[in-house]
Formats: C-alpha cells, sequence, structure tokens
C-alpha cells in the first residue's frame, strides 16, 4: 500500500448539538480520534450511523476500521434484561457498527474496538456483557487512570509489553467472551482490558480510551496492520 492508509472510525449521531445559531442533529467524534490516527500514520475518515445494508461496501472503501467509544450496547443484542443503570439505547449505532464489525471481519479488513467498540465487538461475536462494574468511572466527565497487564504471548503483548498505565472511564465490560476472542489485558480486579482474534486479520479491543492519552502503540499496530494486507 502506498501512502497513508485511510482509517474508517465510526461516530455518534447526536439531536441537538448547538454551534453558532444552529441547533442541529449532528455526526460527532471527539477529535481524540482523528488525531490519533493521524500521529500514527493514518488519514481518518468519520462513518457516521447509516442503513446497515451498506456496511460492506462502507468496509470495501477504507483500509482499517476503528469502533469508537459512546453509549452502552442495548442488551437485548446480547440475551438480557436492562439493568437499571444502563444508559439509554443507541439502537441505530448498535445495528450500524454491528453490520461495519461483521464486514469487516467477512472482508479481512484490520479493525479496532475502543471501550465500547471492544463490547460491541464481543457482542458480535456471541458475547455478553457485564451491564454495571464500579471503580472504572469514578467522576463523571473525568477519565481516570489505571494499571493494565497484558497476556504473554498475545498480539497485544507484542504491541504493548509491558504493565501500563491507561486513561480510562467505562461502566460496563465483557463477560462471556465471543467465540474465539482471547483476553489479552487485565485490571488488577480482574476486568478483561483487551481482547483479540486469533487468524490472518488484525482484531483488537481495548477497553480504554488510547485516543485520550498520548500511546501510540496501538493505533500504529493497526495501521501497520493494513500495509500488511
Amino acid at each position: 500500500m502506498a501512502g497513508r492508509p485511510l482509517i474508517g472510525v465510526s461516530t455518534y449521531l447526536e439531536a441537538g448539538a448547538g454551534w453558532g445559531m444552529w441547533e442541529l442533529e449532528a455526526a460527532l467524534l471527539p477529535a481524540g480520534y482523528p488525531r490519533l490516527v493521524q500521529r500514527a500514520g493514518g488519514l481518518a475518515a468519520m462513518l457516521p450511523p447509516d442503513a446497515p445494508e451498506h456496511a460492506a461496501a462502507t468496509v470495501a472503501r477504507i483500509d482499517g476500521l476503528v469502533i469508537a467509544g459512546g453509549p452502552d450496547v442495548e442488551p437485548h443484542r446480547y440475551g438480557a434484561e436492562r439493568d437499571p443503570r444502563t444508559g439509554p439505547p443507541a439502537p441505530a449505532r448498535d445495528a450500524w457498527e454491528l453490520a461495519l464489525i461483521d464486514a469487516a471481519l467477512a472482508a479481512g479488513v484490520p479493525l479496532l474496538g475502543v471501550c465500547r467498540g471492544m463490547q460491541l465487538l464481543n457482542v458480535a461475536l456471541g458475547g455478553t456483557l457485564v451491564q454495571h462494574l464500579d471503580g472504572h468511572a469514578e467522576v463523571p466527565g473525568v477519565f481516570g487512570r489505571h494499571a493494565v497487564k497484558p497476556v504473554p504471548g498475545t498480539s497485544y503483548a507484542d504491541v504493548v509489553p509491558e504493565e501500563s498505565s491507561v486513561p480510562t472511564f467505562h461502566h460496563q465490560a465483557v463477560d462471556r467472551l465471543g467465540t474465539d476472542l482471547v483476553p489479552s489485558a487485565y485490571a488488577d480486579d480482574g476486568t478483561v482490558e483487551a481482547v483479540e482474534l486469533p487468524g490472518p486479520s488484525w482484531v483488537m479491543g481495548v477497553q480504554w480510551h488510547p485516543e485520550m492519552g498520548d500511546d501510540l502503540r496501538v493505533m500504529r499496530a493497526l495501521v501497520e496492520a493494513t500495509r500488511g494486507r
């Protein structure tokens, strides 16, 4: 592949976003995501929610895919009743991002899931989620940090071989792993902090928010994986 690979990043779709005199529905993405892609050597493209049947054509136009963080996955997607602490649903985004994940896996397009994105990857492969856990989002609107330990022998450990402190904010996590997913990092309390899908394609999910920190290694690994296709 010549030049910088095109990395698609899924987005929010929010009503009532305001700028200047305008208040309109808007496709939104925290600027940390495209900046991280750019700093890691890629070009960033926003992928707002669309009809799921357009996912395969969308994935065919990009070199790599990032499923960004965001709202809680609807519990019915993994066969669970809603916990009172689960946040408001985002059905259009769930449907679109699940279709993007399926298309990327089918096409062998390198895929990185971030926070919600890791959880949705797990759901797409038949896994379930813990709907609430304490200690990973203690101050509303403020990213904390905690240690993450890699699992030796995993692709994540090849990228980040040492224990590291990562920016984090979440209240849900992986419970039962999806088909063929393996855990590749843990928090001190045993929470699964990274997963990967062994095979010919590069597929990884991280529970934390690399776009809120200075460590480029995971995103660089995604970018490099696109060059190897």
